[in-house]
Order: structure tokens, then C-alpha cells, then sequence
């Protein structure tokens, strides 16, 4: 791990000396690309700096409770400080472990999220608006935009599937275990009975992925444009507006009505389409290797369920880590930081362990 950590410091003075270079200052890109590479090592840099300098008060802290002829009372304040600066030292060494574990180069992607009720008939719809509240006010309480693409609804409030996309800073790092099966335990309304049904909803998180990321030939696309269809005033179901596009090869579908404009739905569309082709090859790639499929967080395949949320006891239980939350009325109002917190922390001792 020091020898990691070295080469960090290393390539961090180095950086900040050709940041000081007139002719680095001069190319505004060089001098952009150098110092976000330094920005990006500069918490492990000074975390590493301080745990250094907690070491070095642990050895001459050391050094004065083994010498016999030094004075009892400095012994004695000497040992006190080691019962503090040992258990800190230990903490700043898992610390720094966790630190050099790769980071997702997709975690500061914006993302596209696509829920769709499963099996349940219209209480699974119900519950799939439910989590695309959820979802929505989650984004709303870090200040990320939501942008609705594509919604499809049933007749009793719920939807079939929606499309939307989240941007903001660390969109992805902070969603993207929520891809999986989701289902809820409640007693319907329209339920005379009172018997509790199970239904499910699956959703995805998509990074966004950039032009250079896929690259889609032309003559391998059909794009059909039709009226929208729902809000959206006088051009509503006159003009041709909404676009859908079919990648022959692979037969994925993708609808964008939001915009007025077709050409800016078609961009949308593109995006989409991108996005799901970039995590196709993901998964390719991934079950080639079978490395994460036994993480312990799971795979964020869409037929893995992933959590249940239960009406009658009002709790949510995340099956990956096991954990259970009592307030499942807050957790459907956005507050979902206790349950990504979790999952990240298992993920990264799952990577540590890996190491």
C-alpha cells in the first residue's frame, strides 16, 4: 500500500511543478488536463500526509514509553497518547485502503433511468409512479435536473414505463445500484378483501455515454416520427414530432415525445439509444469475465430483486446487504442516502477484498 501510496505523492509534486511552468500556464489545455489529474489525487495526497504525520507521533510516543530512564510523568502522557493516535492511525490506514480502490470512470456521468412495471397489473403501474416520485425528489434534495423523456400511462394513474434523464454531479455514483427488480407488499385499494399483493418494477440506470463511446452507422437505423401524444399544447397530435428509432442490429427500441421540436427529440433518442448500446457491451464484457457477478451488492441485473418495500410493516429491505429501514414513507419521499451509503461501503470492501 506505501509504495501505491508514493508513487500518488510522486506523480502530485510532479504535477504541481509543471502546473508552475510557464509554458504548461501558456496551453490552456495541458494546463486544464494537469490540473484535474491533480485535483483528482489531492484528498489521497493529504490524507496520506496526515497519517503519516500520526505515525510519526506513534513512534516518538514510542520511543519515550520504552526508555526506562525517561521522566514517569512524561511516560504517562506519552501512553495516553498513544491509546488515542493508534486506534486513529488504524481508521486513516482503512481510510486510505478505500481511497485506492480504481474508481468507476462512469461516476461522474449523467444517467438515464427507465422504469417499467412488471408483474402486478395496474398496482405494479401504480407503484412504478411511485418510485419515479421517489427518484425525483431525490434528485430535487441534490439539486440535479430531471428531464422527462418518454412516459406511457395507464388509465388509473400509474404509468407503464418512463424515461427520464438526471444530470448533476455524481449522478451516477450515487444511483447506480438502484438497477434491478423492486417490489412492493401492500394491500391494493381496489382489494375488498384486504389480502396483500405482491407486485414488481424493474429499473435501469444508464450512464450516458458519450458520441465517441458507440459508434452507430446510419444504414444500421430506422427512425419513424409520429404525433405525440399527452400535455403539450396545439402541436399535440398534429405534428410529426415524436421519433422512434430501431437499432437493426440488436432490435432496441427507443421513443422521445418530450420536445416539440423532432429534431431535438431525435437527439434525445440518439442519446438514449447510446447509452443502452454502451450498457449492453458492458454486460457482454462482464459476463466474459465473471468478476462482479458474485460482488456483494449484485450485479444490478434487471431480474435480480434488489429490494422490497412492505406497506403493512412500513419497511424497506435492501436483500444485497441486508439491511432494513422502518420509515419506508421517507424513503418513497427521496431519502434513499442510508441505503446508497450502505451499498457503496459494501462495494468497496467487496473491491478491497478483491485487491
Amino acid at each position: 500500500m506505501y509504495k501505491k501510496l508514493d508513487a500518488v505523492v510522486e506523480k502530485y509534486d510532479e504535477l504541481t511543478r509543471l502546473l508552475s511552468d510557464p509554458a504548461v500556464a501558456a496551453d490552456h489545455q495541458q494546463y486544464q488536463k494537469y490540473s484535474k489529474e491533480r485535483s483528482d489525487i489531492e484528498d489521497v495526497v493529504n490524507h496520506y500526509r496526515a497519517y503519516q504525520e500520526i505515525l510519526k507521533q506513534i513512534r516518538e510516543a514510542e520511543e519515550i514509553t520504552e526508555d526506562k530512564k525517561s521522566d514517569p510523568e512524561l511516560r504517562a502522557m506519552a501512553e495516553t497518547e498513544l491509546k488515542e493516535l493508534l486506534p486513529r492511525s488504524e481508521q486513516m490506514g482503512q481510510e486510505l485502503r478505500v481511497m485506492l480502490v480504481p474508481k468507476d470512470i462512469r461516476d461522474e456521468k449523467n444517467i438515464f433511468i427507465e422504469i417499467r412495471a412488471g408483474a402486478g397489473g395496474d398496482e405494479a403501474g401504480l407503484f412504478a409512479a411511485e418510485l419515479f416520485r421517489m427518484y425525483s425528489r431525490y434528485a430535487e434534495k441534490k439539486r440535479w435536473k430531471v428531464t422527462l423523456l418518454d412516459m406511457s400511462t395507464t388509465g388509473v394513474g400509474g404509468v407503464k414505463e418512463v424515461i427520464a434523464q438526471i444530470q448533476g454531479k455524481g449522478v451516477y455514483s450515487r444511483l447506480k445500484y438502484e438497477s434491478g427488480v423492486h417490489r412492493v407488499q401492500r394491500v391494493p385499494a381496489t382489494e375488498a378483501s384486504g389480502r396483500i399483493h405482491t407486485s414488481t418494477v424493474t429499473v435501469a440506470v444508464l450512464p450516458e455515454a458519450d458520441d465517441v463511446d458507440v459508434q452507430i452507422e446510419s444504414k444500421d437505423l430506422r427512425i419513424d416520427t409520429y404525433c405525440s401524444s399527452g400535455p403539450g399544447g396545439q402541436s399535440v397530435n398534429t405534428t410529426y414530432s415524436a421519433v422512434r428509432i430501431t437499432h437493426i442490429p440488436t432490435g432496441e427500441v427507443v421513443a422521445c415525445q418530450d420536445e416539440r421540436s423532432q429534431l431535438k427529440n431525435r437527439e434525445k433518442a440518439m442519446k438514449i439509444l447510446r447509452s443502452r448500446l454502451l450498457e449492453r457491451e458492458r454486460e457482454k464484457q462482464e459476463a466474459d469475465t465473471a468478476q462482479d457477478r458474485k460482488a456483494q451488492v449484485g450485479t444490478g441485473e434487471r431480474s435480480e430483486k434488489i429490494r422490497t418495500y412492505n406497506f403493512p410493516q412500513s419497511r424497506v429491505t435492501d436483500h444485497r446487504i441486508g439491511l432494513s429501514l422502518y420509515r419506508l414513507e421517507s424513503v418513497l419521499d427521496g431519502d434513499l442516502d442510508e441505503f446508497i451509503d450502505a451499498l457503496t461501503a459494501a462495494a468497496n470492501a467487496e473491491r478491497l477484498k478483491n485487491l
